[in-house]
């Protein structure tokens, strides 16, 4: 049996709602809230500052250090335990990976820029809206950045390649389900992320990553319209 109708009633590849803000934590260097259907992160960017303990710092350029972390009751299937996880470590990592081809360090020797991921509500595509909420933050910290970078999961649920799959589209019993989160870099037209959990054919992959590059492209979109709508405030 192909999976023939979206569980939520939305187009096989069409994205959930977003809303995207910039400037959201006062003290922070520079902040985001970026929000997928269900699935909400907030960024908190801190630094440029000096990198401690000192043997780690490079006089060639900076570090770039992420750290994501799920609130216990923000899942939608069993309760996250406080604390740092293997996954957590995991996705803290991926997203470090993902960010850090659009952001220049060599302009922060002996430096460190850290960002902070918070999830108080998630339905899938936790690590995508993070990683995209990271994106902004960094842009409205004054990080010197190549580009933004825009994520979102493809898949293919029983035999049907969809765009970002929420949590009861992931947790689907009547057929295999494959979930692919992606993070795309416009104008180096590459992905800085790819992921994969389940199989999926080679055509199927091939579908998905399409799919997932235009939702990228999409999201860049919303990720620039809040930064410009926080400094088109800024000048009135």
């Amino acid at each position: 049996m192909v999976y023939k109708k979206r569980l939520d009633g939305r187009k096989f590849d069409e994205l959930r709602e977003i809303e995207a803000k910039v400037g959201v934590i006062q003290n922070a260097t520079g902040s985001a809230y970026f929000r997928i259907g269900k699935t909400v992160a907030y960024a908190a960017v801190y630094g440029p500052r000096e990198l401690y303990p000192r043997f780690m710092q490079d006089p060639k350029k900076g570090l770039l250090r992420c750290n994501y972390n799920m609130l216990p009751f923000s899942g939608s299937g069993e309760r996250v335990r406080p604390g740092p996880s293997r996954r957590s470590r995991e996705i803290s990592l991926v997203t470090d990976k993902a960010l850090l081809p659009v952001v220049d360090l060599e302009q922060f020797p002996n430096s460190v820029v850290d960002v902070f991921i918070e999830l108080p509500q998630t339905d899938a595509g936790s690590r995508c809206a993070g990683i995209c909420a990271a994106s902004m933050a960094l842009a409205d910290a004054g990080i010197i950045m190549k580009d933004l970078v825009g994520a979102v999961s493809a898949g293919v649920v029983d035999g049907q390649v969809v765009l970002d799959l929420n949590y009861d589209e992931e947790a689907y019993e009547e057929g295999d389900v494959a979930d692919i989160p992606v993070a795309y870099i416009p104008s180096l037209d590459k992905f800085s992320l790819l992921q994969m959990d389940g199989k999926v054919k080679k055509e199927d992959l091939v579908k998905a990553l399409e799919m997932a590059k235009k939702g990228a492209m999409h999201i860049i979109e919303v990720q620039k319209k809040a930064l410009k709508s926080k400094f088109e405030v800024s000048r009135k």
